[in-house]
Protein backbone atom coordinates (compact mmCIF):
# COMPACT_ATOMS: atom_id res chain seq x y z
CA UNK A 1 0.00 0.00 0.00
CA UNK A 2 3.31 2.21 -0.12
CA UNK A 3 3.09 2.83 -3.64
CA UNK A 4 3.56 6.11 -4.56
CA UNK A 5 0.68 6.12 -7.27
CA UNK A 6 -2.06 4.32 -4.75
CA UNK A 7 -5.86 5.33 -4.81
CA UNK A 8 -9.23 5.01 -4.18
CA UNK A 9 -11.86 5.03 -6.84
CA UNK A 10 -15.24 6.01 -5.87
CA UNK A 11 -18.49 5.23 -6.86
CA UNK A 12 -21.69 6.84 -6.43
CA UNK A 13 -24.63 6.07 -8.63
CA UNK A 14 -27.73 7.47 -8.89
CA UNK A 15 -30.94 6.42 -10.63
CA UNK A 16 -29.65 7.33 -14.34
CA UNK A 17 -26.24 8.27 -13.38
CA UNK A 18 -23.15 7.71 -11.96
CA UNK A 19 -20.45 10.13 -10.30
CA UNK A 20 -17.02 8.89 -9.83
CA UNK A 21 -13.76 10.16 -8.38
CA UNK A 22 -10.35 8.86 -8.13
CA UNK A 23 -8.07 9.97 -4.53
CA UNK A 24 -4.57 9.17 -4.71
CA UNK A 25 -3.32 8.11 -1.24
CA UNK A 26 -0.78 10.04 1.10
CA UNK A 27 -0.60 11.82 3.80
CA UNK A 28 -3.81 13.43 2.79
CA UNK A 29 -6.16 12.32 0.25
CA UNK A 30 -5.32 13.94 -3.34
CA UNK A 31 -8.38 14.33 -5.68
CA UNK A 32 -6.53 13.79 -9.35
CA UNK A 33 -9.79 12.98 -11.40
CA UNK A 34 -13.24 12.85 -11.35
CA UNK A 35 -16.26 12.50 -13.65
CA UNK A 36 -20.04 11.58 -13.73
CA UNK A 37 -22.02 9.45 -16.61
CA UNK A 38 -25.06 10.61 -16.80
CA UNK A 39 -28.47 10.10 -18.62
CA UNK A 40 -27.55 6.30 -18.75
CA UNK A 41 -30.68 4.25 -20.72
CA UNK A 42 -31.41 7.28 -22.23
CA UNK A 43 -30.46 9.28 -25.91
CA UNK A 44 -27.60 11.89 -25.17
CA UNK A 45 -25.58 9.43 -22.25
CA UNK A 46 -22.15 10.70 -22.17
CA UNK A 47 -18.92 10.28 -19.36
CA UNK A 48 -17.71 13.69 -18.82
CA UNK A 49 -14.40 13.83 -16.86
CA UNK A 50 -11.54 16.19 -15.37
CA UNK A 51 -8.43 14.93 -14.43
CA UNK A 52 -5.38 17.49 -12.67
CA UNK A 53 -3.14 16.64 -15.23
CA UNK A 54 -5.06 17.92 -17.96
CA UNK A 55 -6.01 21.84 -18.56
CA UNK A 56 -9.43 21.26 -20.20
CA UNK A 57 -12.18 19.01 -19.12
CA UNK A 58 -13.25 16.10 -21.39
CA UNK A 59 -16.42 14.73 -22.73
CA UNK A 60 -17.60 11.08 -24.55
CA UNK A 61 -19.99 10.25 -26.42
CA UNK A 62 -21.02 6.53 -24.47
CA UNK A 63 -23.62 3.96 -25.39
CA UNK A 64 -25.05 2.56 -23.01
CA UNK A 65 -28.59 0.93 -22.09
CA UNK A 66 -28.64 0.62 -18.17
CA UNK A 67 -25.69 0.61 -15.22
CA UNK A 68 -24.18 -2.85 -15.75
CA UNK A 69 -22.90 -1.57 -19.15
CA UNK A 70 -22.24 1.90 -17.79
CA UNK A 71 -20.12 0.11 -15.50
CA UNK A 72 -18.59 -1.83 -17.74
CA UNK A 73 -17.55 0.92 -20.10
CA UNK A 74 -16.36 2.96 -16.98
CA UNK A 75 -14.27 0.00 -15.63
CA UNK A 76 -12.74 -0.37 -19.59
CA UNK A 77 -11.87 3.65 -19.47
CA UNK A 78 -10.78 4.00 -15.86
CA UNK A 79 -8.05 1.00 -16.77
CA UNK A 80 -7.07 3.15 -19.85
CA UNK A 81 -6.85 5.96 -17.57
CA UNK A 82 -5.42 5.43 -14.22
CA UNK A 83 -4.78 1.35 -14.05
CA UNK A 84 -6.26 -0.82 -12.16
CA UNK A 85 -2.68 -2.41 -10.18
CA UNK A 86 -2.93 1.47 -8.69
CA UNK A 87 -6.34 1.14 -7.32
CA UNK A 88 -6.32 -0.25 -3.91
CA UNK A 89 -9.82 -0.05 -3.11
CA UNK A 90 -13.67 0.97 -4.48
CA UNK A 91 -16.29 2.87 -2.53
CA UNK A 92 -19.69 3.29 -2.82
CA UNK A 93 -22.34 5.35 -1.32
CA UNK A 94 -24.85 2.94 -0.77
CA UNK A 95 -28.32 4.33 -0.24
CA UNK A 96 -30.20 2.38 1.73
CA UNK A 97 -28.31 1.11 4.40
CA UNK A 98 -31.62 -0.09 6.89
CA UNK A 99 -29.82 -1.12 10.37
CA UNK A 100 -26.21 -0.91 9.25
CA UNK A 101 -24.48 2.42 10.96
CA UNK A 102 -20.69 2.17 9.58
CA UNK A 103 -19.03 1.70 5.97
CA UNK A 104 -18.88 -2.23 5.58
CA UNK A 105 -16.59 -4.36 3.44
CA UNK A 106 -18.47 -5.45 0.67
CA UNK A 107 -19.30 -9.43 1.05
CA UNK A 108 -21.59 -11.59 -0.20
CA UNK A 109 -23.89 -11.94 3.28
CA UNK A 110 -24.26 -7.94 2.74
CA UNK A 111 -25.05 -8.01 -0.71
CA UNK A 112 -27.82 -10.57 0.30
CA UNK A 113 -28.97 -8.35 2.72
CA UNK A 114 -28.97 -5.61 0.25
CA UNK A 115 -30.78 -7.53 -2.18
CA UNK A 116 -33.75 -8.32 0.29
CA UNK A 117 -34.49 -4.62 1.10
CA UNK A 118 -33.69 -3.19 -2.79
CA UNK A 119 -37.76 -2.80 -3.01
CA UNK A 120 -37.46 -0.32 0.20
CA UNK A 121 -35.82 2.11 -2.44
CA UNK A 122 -36.04 0.75 -6.03
CA UNK A 123 -34.49 4.25 -7.35
CA UNK A 124 -31.08 3.59 -6.26
CA UNK A 125 -30.36 0.23 -4.69
CA UNK A 126 -30.99 -2.03 -7.61
CA UNK A 127 -28.39 -0.04 -9.63
CA UNK A 128 -26.03 0.25 -6.84
CA UNK A 129 -26.19 -3.29 -6.45
CA UNK A 130 -25.49 -3.76 -10.09
CA UNK A 131 -22.37 -1.66 -10.03
CA UNK A 132 -20.33 -3.43 -6.91
CA UNK A 133 -21.50 -6.55 -8.79
CA UNK A 134 -19.73 -5.71 -11.90
CA UNK A 135 -16.63 -4.35 -10.26
CA UNK A 136 -16.40 -7.96 -8.49
CA UNK A 137 -16.94 -10.08 -11.52
CA UNK A 138 -13.87 -7.80 -13.47
CA UNK A 139 -11.82 -7.36 -10.45
CA UNK A 140 -12.78 -10.05 -7.82
CA UNK A 141 -9.97 -9.48 -5.27
CA UNK A 142 -10.46 -5.91 -5.33
CA UNK A 143 -11.86 -4.90 -1.86
CA UNK A 144 -15.05 -2.64 -2.36
CA UNK A 145 -16.36 -0.89 1.01
CA UNK A 146 -20.30 0.30 1.30
CA UNK A 147 -20.83 3.59 2.89
CA UNK A 148 -24.55 3.75 4.10
CA UNK A 149 -25.88 7.42 3.21
CA UNK A 150 -28.97 7.00 6.28
CA UNK A 151 -26.15 6.15 8.25
CA UNK A 152 -25.89 9.72 9.67
CA UNK A 153 -29.52 9.44 11.19
CA UNK A 154 -29.00 6.64 13.12
CA UNK A 155 -29.21 8.62 16.42
CA UNK A 156 -33.19 9.63 15.34
CA UNK A 157 -34.75 9.34 18.47
CA UNK A 158 -37.85 6.59 18.46
CA UNK A 159 -40.67 9.84 17.97
CA UNK A 160 -38.86 10.96 14.88
CA UNK A 161 -38.44 7.92 13.35
CA UNK A 162 -42.02 6.20 13.99
CA UNK A 163 -44.33 6.41 11.19
CA UNK A 164 -48.04 6.56 12.24
CA UNK A 165 -49.00 3.32 10.76
CA UNK A 166 -49.89 -0.31 12.42
CA UNK A 167 -46.98 -1.46 14.52
CA UNK A 168 -46.73 -4.76 12.68
CA UNK A 169 -45.02 -2.91 10.23
CA UNK A 170 -42.68 -0.96 11.73
CA UNK A 171 -41.27 -4.64 12.92
CA UNK A 172 -40.82 -4.87 9.56
CA UNK A 173 -38.63 -1.87 9.43
CA UNK A 174 -41.13 0.42 7.67
CA UNK A 175 -40.03 3.58 9.87
CA UNK A 176 -38.40 6.90 8.55
CA UNK A 177 -34.66 6.21 7.89
CA UNK A 178 -33.47 9.75 6.60
CA UNK A 179 -30.55 9.83 3.65
CA UNK A 180 -27.84 12.49 2.50
CA UNK A 181 -26.02 11.01 5.91
CA UNK A 182 -22.29 11.07 3.60
CA UNK A 183 -23.15 14.56 2.86
CA UNK A 184 -24.17 15.89 6.14
CA UNK A 185 -21.38 14.11 7.59
CA UNK A 186 -18.62 16.16 5.51
CA UNK A 187 -20.62 19.05 6.68
CA UNK A 188 -20.45 18.48 10.47
CA UNK A 189 -16.45 17.90 9.80
CA UNK A 190 -16.23 21.34 7.89
CA UNK A 191 -17.93 22.80 10.39
CA UNK A 192 -16.33 21.73 13.58
CA UNK A 193 -12.87 22.72 11.16
CA UNK A 194 -13.97 26.01 10.32
CA UNK A 195 -15.78 27.77 13.06
CA UNK A 196 -15.10 25.33 16.04
CA UNK A 197 -16.22 22.27 18.21
CA UNK A 198 -18.32 24.36 19.56
CA UNK A 199 -20.50 25.48 16.07
CA UNK A 200 -20.51 21.65 15.82
CA UNK A 201 -21.92 20.47 19.03
CA UNK A 202 -24.56 23.63 19.19
CA UNK A 203 -28.07 23.63 17.43
CA UNK A 204 -27.37 23.16 13.49
CA UNK A 205 -29.91 23.03 10.31
CA UNK A 206 -28.04 21.05 7.68
CA UNK A 207 -30.07 22.16 4.01
CA UNK A 208 -28.60 20.04 1.31
CA UNK A 209 -30.50 21.77 -1.44
CA UNK A 210 -29.96 20.14 -4.75
CA UNK A 211 -31.95 17.92 -7.59
CA UNK A 212 -32.33 15.81 -4.54
CA UNK A 213 -33.10 18.00 -1.14
CA UNK A 214 -33.47 17.64 2.12
CA UNK A 215 -32.83 19.02 5.79
CA UNK A 216 -31.40 17.52 8.82
CA UNK A 217 -31.68 19.16 12.50
CA UNK A 218 -28.36 18.27 14.30
CA UNK A 219 -27.71 18.93 18.20
CA UNK A 220 -24.38 17.84 19.97
CA UNK A 221 -23.58 16.47 16.77
CA UNK A 222 -26.15 14.04 16.43
CA UNK A 223 -29.08 14.04 13.56
CA UNK A 224 -32.39 14.19 15.72
CA UNK A 225 -34.81 15.11 13.15
CA UNK A 226 -34.53 15.03 9.16
CA UNK A 227 -37.04 15.35 6.36
CA UNK A 228 -36.64 12.57 3.79
CA UNK A 229 -38.32 9.11 5.42
CA UNK A 230 -38.59 6.16 4.71
CA UNK A 231 -37.28 7.04 1.03
CA UNK A 232 -35.18 9.76 -0.62
CA UNK A 233 -39.24 10.46 -2.30
CA UNK A 234 -40.21 12.79 1.43
CA UNK A 235 -39.59 15.69 2.20
CA UNK A 236 -39.36 19.14 1.19
CA UNK A 237 -40.06 19.48 -3.05
CA UNK A 238 -37.40 18.61 -4.73
CA UNK A 239 -36.26 18.27 -8.87
CA UNK A 240 -38.57 15.82 -9.94
CA UNK A 241 -39.98 13.80 -6.86
CA UNK A 242 -42.70 15.66 -5.19
CA UNK A 243 -41.14 15.53 -1.40
CA UNK A 244 -44.09 14.55 1.44
CA UNK A 245 -47.35 13.82 -0.31
CA UNK A 246 -51.18 13.19 1.13
CA UNK A 247 -50.94 9.19 0.76
CA UNK A 248 -54.46 9.57 -0.26
CA UNK A 249 -53.45 11.40 -3.72
CA UNK A 250 -51.57 7.88 -4.36
CA UNK A 251 -55.25 6.13 -4.02
CA UNK A 252 -56.88 8.90 -5.79
CA UNK A 253 -54.50 8.95 -8.78
CA UNK A 254 -54.53 5.13 -9.05
CA UNK A 255 -58.13 5.25 -9.21
CA UNK A 256 -58.83 7.95 -11.52
CA UNK A 257 -55.63 7.54 -13.72
CA UNK A 258 -55.69 3.81 -13.55
CA UNK A 259 -52.37 4.06 -12.54
CA UNK A 260 -49.99 0.66 -11.48
CA UNK A 261 -48.15 0.74 -8.56
CA UNK A 262 -45.03 0.98 -11.45
CA UNK A 263 -46.41 3.88 -12.94
CA UNK A 264 -47.32 5.96 -9.43
CA UNK A 265 -43.83 5.37 -8.17
CA UNK A 266 -42.54 6.48 -11.91
CA UNK A 267 -44.85 9.61 -11.39
CA UNK A 268 -43.67 10.80 -7.81
CA UNK A 269 -39.94 10.58 -8.61
CA UNK A 270 -39.40 11.70 -11.77
CA UNK A 271 -42.31 13.37 -13.09
CA UNK A 272 -43.00 15.27 -10.06
CA UNK A 273 -41.75 18.38 -7.67
CA UNK A 274 -39.82 21.45 -9.82
CA UNK A 275 -40.57 19.28 -13.04
CA UNK A 276 -44.31 19.21 -12.34
CA UNK A 277 -45.41 22.31 -10.98
CA UNK A 278 -43.35 24.35 -13.53
CA UNK A 279 -44.02 21.94 -16.51
CA UNK A 280 -40.79 22.77 -18.03
CA UNK A 281 -37.96 22.18 -16.22
CA UNK A 282 -36.42 20.60 -12.97
CA UNK A 283 -33.22 22.72 -12.90
CA UNK A 284 -33.40 25.19 -10.40
CA UNK A 285 -31.25 27.83 -13.01
CA UNK A 286 -34.10 27.31 -15.79
CA UNK A 287 -36.70 28.28 -13.50
CA UNK A 288 -35.36 31.35 -11.83
CA UNK A 289 -34.35 32.64 -15.44
CA UNK A 290 -38.24 32.29 -16.05
CA UNK A 291 -40.09 33.04 -13.52
CA UNK A 292 -40.43 36.63 -14.58
CA UNK A 293 -42.55 35.66 -17.73
CA UNK A 294 -43.65 32.24 -16.92
CA UNK A 295 -45.87 32.33 -13.84
CA UNK A 296 -45.72 28.22 -13.32
CA UNK A 297 -42.21 28.68 -13.08
CA UNK A 298 -42.05 31.53 -10.42
CA UNK A 299 -44.95 29.00 -8.61
CA UNK A 300 -42.02 26.54 -8.35
CA UNK A 301 -39.48 28.18 -7.12
CA UNK A 302 -42.04 29.65 -4.47
CA UNK A 303 -43.08 26.36 -3.44
CA UNK A 304 -39.60 25.11 -3.48
CA UNK A 305 -38.73 27.82 -1.03
CA UNK A 306 -41.36 27.85 1.12
CA UNK A 307 -41.11 24.41 1.71
CA UNK A 308 -37.54 25.13 3.12
CA UNK A 309 -38.76 27.90 5.12
CA UNK A 310 -41.10 25.47 6.80
CA UNK A 311 -38.88 23.15 7.57
CA UNK A 312 -36.07 25.37 8.93
CA UNK A 313 -39.04 26.88 11.37
CA UNK A 314 -39.98 23.15 12.46
CA UNK A 315 -36.93 22.20 12.91
CA UNK A 316 -35.85 25.41 15.02
CA UNK A 317 -38.54 23.90 17.34
CA UNK A 318 -37.56 20.48 17.37
CA UNK A 319 -34.04 21.82 18.85
CA UNK A 320 -35.36 24.27 20.93
CA UNK A 321 -33.55 27.38 18.93
CA UNK A 322 -30.78 27.49 16.63
CA UNK A 323 -27.04 28.96 16.36
CA UNK A 324 -26.09 27.63 12.60
CA UNK A 325 -27.96 27.17 9.78
CA UNK A 326 -26.19 26.23 7.07
CA UNK A 327 -26.67 26.19 3.19
CA UNK A 328 -25.12 23.51 0.90
CA UNK A 329 -25.52 21.20 -2.22
CA UNK A 330 -26.00 22.53 -6.00
CA UNK A 331 -28.83 25.12 -5.45
CA UNK A 332 -27.92 25.59 -1.71
CA UNK A 333 -24.50 26.62 -2.85
CA UNK A 334 -25.06 28.49 -5.78
CA UNK A 335 -28.83 29.82 -5.85
CA UNK A 336 -28.19 33.41 -4.02
CA UNK A 337 -31.55 34.54 -4.56
CA UNK A 338 -32.94 31.37 -3.49
CA UNK A 339 -30.85 31.55 -0.21
CA UNK A 340 -32.62 34.99 0.30
CA UNK A 341 -36.05 33.94 -0.33
CA UNK A 342 -35.92 31.24 2.42
CA UNK A 343 -34.19 33.28 4.84
CA UNK A 344 -36.30 36.61 4.22
CA UNK A 345 -38.71 36.75 7.38
CA UNK A 346 -37.16 34.56 10.05
CA UNK A 347 -35.50 36.94 11.80
CA UNK A 348 -37.94 36.12 14.67
CA UNK A 349 -35.62 33.40 14.80
CA UNK A 350 -32.58 35.03 14.82
CA UNK A 351 -31.82 34.43 10.81
CA UNK A 352 -30.56 37.63 9.34
CA UNK A 353 -28.28 38.03 5.66
CA UNK A 354 -26.47 40.78 4.46
CA UNK A 355 -27.49 41.10 0.65
CA UNK A 356 -23.52 41.39 -0.52
CA UNK A 357 -22.16 38.58 0.87
CA UNK A 358 -24.76 36.51 -0.35
CA UNK A 359 -24.78 37.43 -3.28
CA UNK A 360 -21.23 36.55 -3.36
CA UNK A 361 -22.15 32.87 -2.35
CA UNK A 362 -19.37 33.87 0.48
CA UNK A 363 -18.23 31.77 3.29
CA UNK A 364 -20.27 33.64 6.07
CA UNK A 365 -23.76 35.46 4.49
CA UNK A 366 -24.88 36.43 7.81
CA UNK A 367 -25.18 40.18 9.09
CA UNK A 368 -22.87 40.86 11.07
CA UNK A 369 -26.11 41.18 13.97
CA UNK A 370 -27.58 37.63 13.05
CA UNK A 371 -28.10 36.25 16.58
CA UNK A 372 -27.68 32.97 13.81
CA UNK A 373 -24.70 31.89 11.61
CA UNK A 374 -25.77 31.10 8.21
CA UNK A 375 -23.35 29.90 6.11
CA UNK A 376 -22.95 28.74 2.70
CA UNK A 377 -20.53 25.27 2.48
CA UNK A 378 -19.55 22.75 -0.50
CA UNK A 379 -20.39 19.62 0.16
CA UNK A 380 -18.30 16.17 -0.75
CA UNK A 381 -19.79 12.60 -0.54
CA UNK A 382 -16.75 11.71 -2.42
CA UNK A 383 -13.85 12.76 -0.65
CA UNK A 384 -16.44 11.25 2.19
CA UNK A 385 -16.46 8.18 0.84
CA UNK A 386 -12.93 7.87 0.14
CA UNK A 387 -12.25 8.85 3.85
CA UNK A 388 -14.35 5.89 4.81
CA UNK A 389 -12.99 3.27 2.57
CA UNK A 390 -9.16 4.65 4.05
CA UNK A 391 -10.45 4.24 7.60
CA UNK A 392 -12.32 0.78 7.03
CA UNK A 393 -8.71 -0.66 5.37
CA UNK A 394 -6.55 1.03 7.10
CA UNK A 395 -5.12 2.45 3.96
Amino acid sequence: MSQTNASVLTINGGSSSIKFAVYQLGASLTRTLVGKIDRIGLSGTHLSFSARSQAQPGSLAVAVDDHHAAANYLIDWLDRQVGFSAIKAVGHRVVHGMQHTDPELVSQPLLDALQRISAYDPEHLPHEIALIEAFRRRYPQLPQVACFDTAFHHSLPRVARLLPIPRRFDAQGIQRYGFHGLSYTFLMQELARVAGAKAAQGRVILAHLGNGASLAAVRDGRSIDTSMGFTPTGGVTMGTRTGDLDAGVAWYLMQSEQLTPQQFNHLVNHESGLLGVSETSSDMRDLIAREASDVRAAEAVALFCYQVKKCIGAYAAALGGLDTLVFAGGIGENAAVVRARICEGLDFLGIAIEEKRNAANAGVISADASRVAVRVMHTDEEAMIAKSVRQVLGL
